[in-house]
Formats: structure tokens, C-alpha cells, sequence
């Protein structure tokens, strides 16, 4: 019962989204335009990098908060901050009330990971800083996080359970991304040094 009310408890949670609700203030569906994802990065290109901070921020929390708050309630279970954090980037990327359109898990990925083990987070937080400046693209940056995360961990603990509910997560990702893939092959994906420029329409 501790894992079902972790689970569904942190789902809610990170189905909060931040980015839709600053947005959607500015009459955008962000949905609908940029790179049509409700994460940070495309907040930046609609919004620019103040809201998109905020929106970093309450994704970074939500995942950290659902790991810690599964622990804090349910001590005596020794996956259930996993398994809430897994939960939670699936709410971030599936919401259950916009139609399941959410974002795409970084940051939450990234509160999840701080939560668990601070060294891992700051290790995946600099690859992911030097992969999107080298690239340009934050995608790649992304798909390295997620992978980086489980295994780095799983060198770690030798926890293989913990390793494979995040790669739950990882998966999920993975498959998310593969549309930027496409774009950053076809040369139609927004790159960081490109997003100043998009027009909001």
C-alpha cells in the first residue's frame, strides 16, 4: 500500500506543470509552438530564460520532493523514493488533464537523481551542460542524463532493483526523443543558440 499511495501521490505531483501555466498567462499553448514541449527548454524559446528558470526550478523540486517525501512516509520501503521518483517524471510527461502532453523528464530527472545521491546530480548536470554547448542541442544532452543517471548509480550502490526502476524512466525518454532525433537529423530541430531567435506566433 506504501508504494500505491507513493506512486500515485508523486504521478500528481509531477504532472503540476509550470511551464503550461506560464504560458499559458501569455495566451501560448506552448503545446503548439517552439519544439511543443512543456519543460524548460521550450519556455526559454516562447518565454525566455526568466520564466524558463522558474520552470527549471519547480521541475527540479517536484522530483527531488516526491523522492524525500516517499522516504519520509514510508521508511521502512527501500525502493519506494525510486519508485516515487520514476512516478513523478512519468506524471511530468504524461498529465493526466492536458492530454497527456507534458514535457520531456530532464529536470525532474534531475531532482529525482539529486535526491537519491547529490554526487550523481552534479556528474549528470555538467555532462549535460558540456553535451548541449558542444552539440547545441539539449536533446543529446538529455538522452545522456538519462542513461547516465541509472547507471551511474547502479556503479554506486550495485543496487541492479534501484537501476532497473529508473530505467523505467529512462525508456520513457528515450522513446520521447526520438522525435528530436528526427529533427536534429532533418536540421529542423531548435538548437540553444537558436531559441533567441524564434518568433511566437
Amino acid at each position: 500500500m506504501g508504494y500505491l499511495i507513493s506512486i500515485l501521490g508523486a504521478y500528481l505531483l509531477g504532472s503540476v506543470s509550470m511551464a503550461y501555466f506560464l504560458t499559458k498567462r501569455k495566451n501560448i499553448d506552448a503545446r503548439q509552438q517552439g519544439t511543443g514541449n512543456l519543460g524548460a527548454s521550450n519556455t526559454k524559446v516562447l518565454l525566455g530564460w526568466g520564466p524558463a528558470v522558474i520552470v527549471a526550478l519547480h521541475d527540479i523540486g517536484k522530483g527531488m520532493a516526491a523522492v524525500l517525501l516517499a522516504r519520509l512516509l514510508f521508511p521502512e520501503l527501500e525502493h519506494v523514493g525510486a519508485a516515487a521518483g520514476v512516478a513523478c517524471i512519468l506524471g511530468h510527461i504524461y498529465p493526466f488533464y492536458l492530454g497527456f502532453r507534458g514535457g520531456k523528464g530532464l529536470a525532474t530527472y534531475l531532482g529525482v537523481a539529486a535526491a537519491l545521491d547529490w554526487r550523481v546530480a552534479i556528474g549528470v548536470a555538467l555532462m549535460l551542460v558540456v553535451i548541449t554547448v558542444v552539440t547545441n542541442y539539449i536533446a543529446l544532452g538529455t538522452i545522456a542524463v538519462s542513461v547516465a543517471v541509472p547507471a551511474a548509480l547502479g556503479i554506486l550502490t550495485g543496487n541492479l532493483v534501484l537501476v532497473l526502476i529508473l530505467c523505467i524512466a529512462t525508456a520513457v525518454m528515450l522513446v520521447k526523443h526520438w522525435e528530436n532525433l528526427v529533427r536534429i537529423k532533418n536540421g529542423t530541430e531548435i538548437g540553444l543558440r537558436e531559441s533567441g531567435k524564434y518568433k511566437v506566433k
